[in-house]
C-alpha cells in the first residue's frame, strides 16, 4: 500500500472527486464550444492496444484522401481498416508520433504517403490545403482507460485525427494541488510498469501522446516524457505580472485559459514546428 502523500486530503475524497468532475466537465464543454469533438461515452471507442481513436482516423482519411482509401479498399477488401490502423500503429512505434503527424505513412499500393494531419499554411492561397485543414478532427475524451495491464484511467485524452497528442490529470485546489497531479503521473502513470512485458502505448516516448498536463484551478505543468519518479515537469503558466503562476482566475476560470492553449486553431502549428516542451512553455 502506498503512503498517503497529503494527509489533509483524507476524508475529502468524495468532495474532491465531485470538484474534479466539475472541472473536467467545464474543460470538455469549453473545448466542444470551440471546435473540438466531445461526447459522453467516447472512451468506449478508444483502442487502447493501438493508442488510437479509430473512428477519427478513418473519417479523416475518407474525407480528405478518398482516392487513397479506394485503393486500400480495392487491395485489402474487408481488411482495409485493420491494415490501415495496424500500419499506422507500427509507423508510430518505429518513427514516433510527431514524425507520423508531420510526414504521414506509406502503404503498399499508394503512390504517395497517406497524410494523417493537415497543418495551417502560412499563406491561405491553396483551397485544397485549407479544406483539409478545416477537416482536422480534434477530440477530447474523458476518463480514458488506457492501460494494457489494468483499468487505470486518465482524466482527459486529446486526439488529432484519432492520434493522441496530449493527456491531462486534473486536481482541484479545494482538496489537492497541481503537485498531486504531477505525483499521479510520476508514481501511477508509468509507461513501463514493473513486472509487465509490454509498455503502455499512450504513455510511451516518443510513440505516445506528445505532452502530458498536470492541471489545477490555479496552475498547469507539463512534460513531454514520462519516466516514473524521475519525470521532470515544466510550468505551462501565463505568469502573474512578472511573478510565477497565473493571474487570479475570475472572471475567466483557469480551465478556460488552459483550454485556450489547446484550442482547435492553435493545436496543429506547434506540432508541426517543434514538440511541446522545447523553448519557452506557456500560453500564446
Amino acid at each position: 500500500m502506498k503512503p498517503v502523500r497529503n494527509l489533509s486530503n483524507v476524508g475529502n475524497g468524495m468532495n474532491g472527486l465531485h470538484q474534479e468532475i466539475h472541472l473536467e466537465t467545464e474543460i470538455c464543454e469549453h473545448l466542444a464550444a470551440n471546435g473540438w469533438l466531445y461526447a459522453q461515452g467516447d472512451a468506449a471507442n478508444y483502442d487502447r492496444a493501438r493508442a488510437l481513436f479509430p473512428a477519427d482516423v478513418m473519417n479523416w482519411v475518407k474525407a480528405t484522401q478518398p482516392k487513397a482509401w479506394e485503393v486500400l479498399e480495392k487491395n485489402h477488401g474487408a481488411q482495409a481498416v485493420d491494415v490501415l490502423l495496424g500500419r499506422l500503429r507500427d509507423s508510430i512505434s518505429q518513427r514516433g508520433t510527431l514524425d507520423v503527424l508531420r510526414h504521414g505513412i506509406e502503404l503498399l499500393g499508394l503512390r504517395q504517403p497517406l497524410q494523417l494531419a493537415q497543418f495551417k499554411p502560412a499563406l491561405a492561397m491553396n483551397p485544397d490545403i485549407l479544406a483539409k485543414y478545416a477537416a482536422n478532427r480534434l477530440r477530447i475524451v474523458r476518463q480514458l482507460r488506457y492501460s494494457l495491464h489494468n483499468e487505470n484511467s486518465i482524466d482527459l485524452g486529446l486526439f488529432l485525427n484519432g492520434i493522441p497528442i496530449a493527456t491531462a490529470e486534473l486536481k482541484t485546489d479545494f482538496t489537492q494541488s497541481v503537485g498531486d497531479a504531477v505525483d499521479q503521473y510520476r508514481f501511477d502513470r508509468d509507461p513501463k510498469p514493473k513486472g509487465q512485458g509490454s509498455a503502455e502505448p499512450l504513455l510511451s516516448f516518443p510513440n505516445g501522446a506528445l505532452v502530458h498536463f498536470a492541471v489545477s484551478n490555479r496552475e498547469v505543468w507539463m512534460t513531454t516524457r514520462l519516466n516514473g519518479p524521475a519525470t521532470s515537469f515544466l510550468p505551462f503558466n501565463q505568469g502573474d505580472h512578472g511573478a510565477a503562476g497565473n493571474p487570479p482566475s475570475p472572471p475567466q476560470p483557469l480551465s478556460r485559459k488552459w483550454a485556450r492553449g489547446v484550442k482547435k486553431e492553435d493545436t496543429a502549428p506547434p506540432i508541426y514546428g517543434k514538440p511541446y516542451g522545447q523553448g519557452k512553455a506557456g500560453w500564446k
